[in-house]
């Protein structure tokens, strides 16, 4: 394989690569969102769990119970990060395009 050819197939890869990138910025910003409209509802739900004077009266169950909404989002939280939101999230924005490109180019 001449430089030529080479050439020709960093391109045709990069060219691949950026289109790949451009596909996954919708549906990565679904999830961000997503994941910040559930971090923000775990968050006021844990402040008022935590200001509610009946928290340290009665048992953490009972507590939990008492406070669905908390409990309800801490568990989709939870859920949300087995299920691999953390990699839907940051997985793209791990390279930027530029940075991606460049290592690229170095590497071949």
């Amino acid at each position: 394989m001449n430089s030529l050819e080479q050439a020709e197939d960093l391109k045709a890869f990069e060219r691949r690569l950026t289109e790949y990138i451009h596909c996954l910025q919708p549906a990565t910003g679904r999830w961000r969102m997503l994941l910040i409209v559930v971090s923000v509802c775990t968050a006021t739900g844990a402040w008022n769990w935590l200001i509610d004077p009946e928290t340290q009266k009665v048992s953490f169950f009972t507590s939990l119970w008492n406070h669905p909404f908390f409990t309800i989002s801490c568990i989709t939280l939870i859920g949300l990060f087995f299920a691999g939101i953390h990699k839907r999230v940051v997985a793209p924005s791990i390279c930027s395009m530029s940075n991606c490109v460049s290592r690229i180019q170095h590497v071949l």
